[in-house]
């Protein structure tokens, strides 16, 4: 599961160059290794929280597997457009620098404001709330305490790892071995527990859906499969990127959707379609026929530390991020400032956690979405529906996905503009069937905008209005500093 557009930033380089283009470290990673890096960026702990809600927005079962397949088949097609950005433009930074070669800076600086404002802290806040639901479940929590103390379980996650990492402490190879071996054994539970004891009615419709939304389901799906975005940045440290690259995002992709689609029959099996739509913490339920209570405290521990893992992960990539946006802007000067003794960005830790409490608390408290609302009336737009959602995860998916695909949509045209303009920059990847991909791509990407829009309604404005302020700052800023990422 990624954050948005590629978690690289502003001013942040590969170490590793390619051959072509001189400097830094050899292309050491092989194809299985390449493979590796994508199942193991990919997988994360959205596919514990996700399938209940993508089962409530699809007519039936078949449809939200069917539904698995295309998001895995599009993200292919995505990661391909990735790949051949980033091995033609190895030493920049992600999509800041292809948006700023390809239109202009205030294209690179609007999306660096998206992350703070938006894509970033939106990740955050959903991760937060993931580990609440099961935080909640683990202490004795029903499903109807879930909105009211989800939230403060979020907040202390948030707050306590915002403050460790300001400390400086990360976590090390054996803890982060932990926390992926934590995630592998939930994946196996589900499986174990599903296929061998589940109760039947997998695909037996007893209550139809109500209002069903594939727009949505879709943007949870692709939600799940984020991160193939950043697995095509280890593009430029590929051995022969031209034979490796498509076979291992082929392969990657393929095995992903392969597992994906297994756990989410395990779910159908052991919990059956009406089931795991009445479920806020899936995989915890599906243990309970074959352990009992303790197996499903046991499956929410375990997602507790997948989730937390994930979240610190966001935090310390995306605070340097916002640290790199820092260096390049004066207005941002702040966020670019490191403390001597810890290394760590300091402002950049507190603005970003600044943020994520705040979207936290105004959908996850009465006062806060009472906030929001009136916030709303001001701008003259109407209350939200907030009965629509089911918590805080996919209110704050729904409200910040707007801006996710809006980057995507121009990320995926820089691929056009930039083959176009670019011509004498050697590509030692090109996307194959130009430009029939890159136009999937965008057409998908602004389905997808369209999508969120529609579904999220008023609250898309949580994660549009704040990235409107970034063009009056934009404009105040003065432009970049010298030595700007520029993408060259």
């Amino acid at each position: 599961m990624s954050t948005g557009p590629s978690a690289a930033g502003p001013a942040v380089r590969h170490v590793a160059g390619s051959a072509t283009q001189g400097g830094g470290a050899e292309a050491r990673i092989g194809l299985w290794d390449c493979i590796s890096i994508i199942v193991g960026i990919v997988i994360g702990v959205s596919i514990f929280k996700v399938p209940g809600l993508i089962f409530s927005n699809v007519s039936g079962p078949w449809v939200g597997l069917a539904a698995w397949l295309l998001g895995g088949a599009l993200s292919l097609v995505g990661a391909l457009c990735y790949a051949e950005l980033a091995t033609a433009y190895p030493k920049t930074g992600g999509d800041y620098a292809y948006l700023t070669r390809a239109y202009h800076p205030s294209a690179g600086f609007l999306f660096g404001w998206g992350r703070l404002s938006a894509i970033q802290t939106g990740s955050m806040g959903a991760l937060a709330y993931v580990f609440a639901d099961y935080a909640v479940r683990l202490f004795g929590g029903s499903d109807a305490d879930l909105k009211s103390q989800a939230v403060w379980f979020a907040l202390g996650a948030v707050v306590a790892l915002t403050l460790i990492n300001l400390l400086g402490v990360m976590f090390g190879k054996g803890a982060q071995n932990v926390l992926t071996a934590a995630k592998v054994l939930g994946l196996l539970g589900i499986l174990v527990a599903g296929f061998l004891w589940g109760k039947g009615g997998a695909f037996t419709i007893g209550n139809p859906v109500k209002n069903p939304d594939f727009g949505f389901a879709m943007i949870l799906i692709l939600y799940a499969y984020g991160g193939w975005n950043d697995s095509a940045l280890v593009a430029a440290e590929v051995r022969d990127p031209r034979r490796n690259l498509p076979r291992a995002l082929l392969l990657g992709t393929v095995a992903i959707t392969v597992i994906y689609l297994l756990v989410n029959l395990a779910y159908l099996a052991g919990l059956g379609f009406d089931g795991i739509r009445a479920t806020w913490v899936p995989a915890a339920d599906v243990l309970r026929p074959m352990l009992g209570e303790w197996g499903s405290k046991g499956m929410c521990l375990l997602v507790i530390l997948s989730a937390l893992g994930a979240l610190n992960g966001v935090i310390l990539t995306g605070s340097r991020v916002h640290a790199a946006v820092g260096a390049d802007y004066r207005i941002f000067a702040a966020l670019g400032r490191w403390h001597r003794r810890s290394g760590a960005p300091v402002w950049a830790l507190v603005a970003q956690g600044a943020v994520t409490i705040l979207m936290i608390l105004a959908v996850g408290t009465e006062a806060g979405r009472n906030a929001f609302d009136q916030a709303l009336s001001a701008l003259g737009a109407g209350k939200v529906p907030w009965e629509k959602y089911f918590g805080g995860f996919d209110t704050l998916v729904a409200g910040t996905a707007p801006v996710f695909w809006l980057f995507f949509l121009l990320s995926g045209l820089s691929v056009i503009v930039l083959r176009l303009r670019d011509r004498e920059v050697e590509r030692p990847f090109r996307v194959p069937l130009f430009p029939v991909f890159p136009v999937v791509f965008c057409l998908t990407c602004g389905y997808m905008l369209y999508s969120s829009v529609t579904y999220a309604e008023q609250v898309a404005l949580f994660g549009l209005v704040p990235l409107a302020v970034g063009v009056p700052l934009y404009l105040l800023s003065g432009g970049p500093g010298k030595g700007a990422a520029s993408g060259s």
